[in-house]
């Protein structure tokens, strides 16, 4: 996407000016590589501790994931352009896959920082070379001379979705535009933009604009998840009247299959920690229930709400006790 078609050009104030632009500093002549594999048996090692050094990114990954093959070659450049801020330390999920399977790693790639032995923040899908420099910029501050732009950008998203998230749509869209004006690739505002076309009832302005993304933004989590968020917005609108299903539920609570439409209501209505309640009370009363399919929507919900969200922290260390007890 260019700045030449970029559709909010014209709707929305607070231009920036110029445009987004790194420096590259490499690898040390004689340094130790800031790359490596890992095994089940040396994450530890590997990982954790090494982590209480630095913050070291784990790539989760497998031979036959395409978008893999996108990312990786990016990650390793940013990396060993990185100056030793971070390391990047890479797991072959097939090979591998109790760490991933403890971790909760739904689709790869998939990409967990780690700093002081403990996951800090993530990414999943390949995206744009500019996102991982950002990303780890955030993470091991910006390397010399470059990062004040992108520095920039990332407290203005920030500002952008604190709107969002208080009702302040217009407010929102307007500094998501902004971003797209200095950076028309940039996922976490096309996302964000899309958040707040969803916010003003414009759910098919908001599909039009994540649809024919290139292959990397596509492949975006945060993008995926609004497009996911627009497909549960249409099932819901076909399930029914809430207030019928609670009524159902009342005269038969073990009709796990109203509540579970009951569930994905309330989800679109934004009420996440109801919708969440009722797919942990089917897993309660019948884990048996369509394949454990209470457990596969709430994981679904989380895919779209995302792993700071507060409902997903909740629903996690609930869905645990349900899971580990």
């Amino acid at each position: 996407m260019s700045g030449s078609n970029n559709p909010y050009n014209a709707s929305f104030g607070g231009q920036m000016s110029g445009s987004a632009s790194y420096g590259a500093a490499p690898v040390a002549p004689g340094g130790a590589s800031p790359i490596k594999d890992t095994t089940t048996a040396n994450f530890a090692r590997d990982v954790i501790e090494e982590s209480r050094n630095q913050p070291v990114l784990v790539d989760f990954w497998a031979p036959w994931c395409g978008p893999c093959k996108q990312l990786t070659p990016v990650l390793e450049k940013v990396v060993n352009e990185g100056k030793g801020r971070v390391k990047l330390v890479k797991m072959n999920i097939d090979d591998h896959p109790a760490i991933p399977g403890q971790l909760g790693i739904q689709s790869i790639p998939a990409v967990i920082a780690f700093v002081n032995g403990r996951p800090a923040d993530g990414f999943m899908g390949a995206v744009p070379e500019s996102q991982v420099r950002q990303f780890i910029d955030r993470l091991g501050g910006p390397a010399d001379g470059a990062g004040d732009q992108a520095a920039e950008i990332e407290a203005i998203l920030e500002e952008a979705a604190g709107l969002l998230a208080g009702g302040d749509v217009n407010g929102a869209a307007e500094l998501f535009g902004a971003v797209l004006q200095a950076d028309p690739e940039n996922a976490k505002a096309l996302a964000g933009m899309a958040e707040c076309m969803i916010a003003a009832g414009q759910n098919q302005r908001a599909r039009e604009a994540l649809t024919d993304l290139p292959e990397t933004l596509a492949n975006d989590a945060g993008i995926q998840a609004v497009v996911k968020k627009l497909d549960q917005i249409e099932e819901a609108r076909k399930l029914g009247d809430p207030m019928a299903l609670e009524q159902e539920l009342a005269l038969n609570p073990d009709n796990h299959e109203q509540r579970v439409k009951l569930a994905k209501i309330r989800n679109v209505e934004g009420k996440r920690d109801e919708a969440a309640e009722h797919l942990l009370t089917i897993m309660r009363r019948d884990r048996a229930f369509d394949d454990d399919g209470a457990r596969r929507q709430l994981l679904q919900f989380f895919e779209v709400w995302g792993p700071k969200d507060p409902a997903t922290i909740a629903a996690r260390r609930k869905l645990s006790s349900i899971l580990f007890s």
